[in-house]
């Protein structure tokens, strides 16, 4: 199945630029990935399912809870950028921050924002902790537990952000162990094209008192 066909099937509609953009990102990986260790995946068709489709799976419901505003989003323990520069390409509306506490991993974000020319997209070297402009929506992809995630972030949410958690099955126990402070919102299912394994969003937010 081509990116633009498996991309509608997760509601994405592409244009030919972002195909080709996310191609090249692909390529990217795969040429950094000799030098730097950006990811343990190597096999080309394995990285188009498990990395950009994964990650193309968020798109349409992060429209769909920013109304496709914009504003700004941070992607935490970003890595190679799963899923921030896929959602720089996807959604130019958006200002997309991928931090990492790897510098060459900041770097690679940030050699990708200069090569495919996407102006909405930085990568920063930094802990999430050290950060307090306000995001929008912070993302995270099989980063942390979810108390771990919200708290080392909350300082960088905006008042009425909210917190966008890629993970495998419905993490129960990780929603247990969340403080009062914290609420789930949402937990979205995900089906991803030619990926045999179970995808969720948990959506979170600050509780108002």
């Amino acid at each position: 199945m081509s990116l633009p066909r498996s991309a509608l099937a997760l509601g994405v509609e592409l244009s030919a630029a972002q195909a080709d953009r996310l191609l090249r990102y692909l390529d990217l990986i795969q040429k950094w990935n000799k030098v730097y260790n950006l990811t343990a995946l190597r096999d080309p068709a394995e990285m188009l399912t498990h990395h950009l489709l994964d990650s193309l799976a968020v798109v349409a419901p992060l429209r769909r809870q920013t109304l496709g505003q914009g504003g700004r989003l941070l992607d935490v323990g970003a890595g190679a950028g799963l899923p921030g520069v896929v959602i720089a390409i996807c959604c130019p509306e958006l200002a997309v921050t991928c931090v990492d506490t790897v510098a060459k991993k900041a770097a690679f974000v940030q050699q990708v924002a200069a090569e495919l020319k996407l102006p909405n997209l930085r990568g920063l070297h930094a802990r999430v902790e050290s950060l307090s402009e306000p995001y929008d929506v912070i993302s995270s992809r099989a980063f942390a537990s979810l108390a771990d995630f919200t708290a080392w972030s909350v300082s960088a949410l905006a008042p009425q952000g909210v917190w966008l958690a890629m993970k495998g099955k419905r993490p129960d126990d990780e929603i247990a162990a969340l403080p009062a402070a914290v609420e789930v919102f949402h937990v979205e299912q995900l089906g991803v094209p030619g990926l045999d394994a179970e995808r969720c969003i948990v959506w979170l937010r600050k509780k108002t008192a």
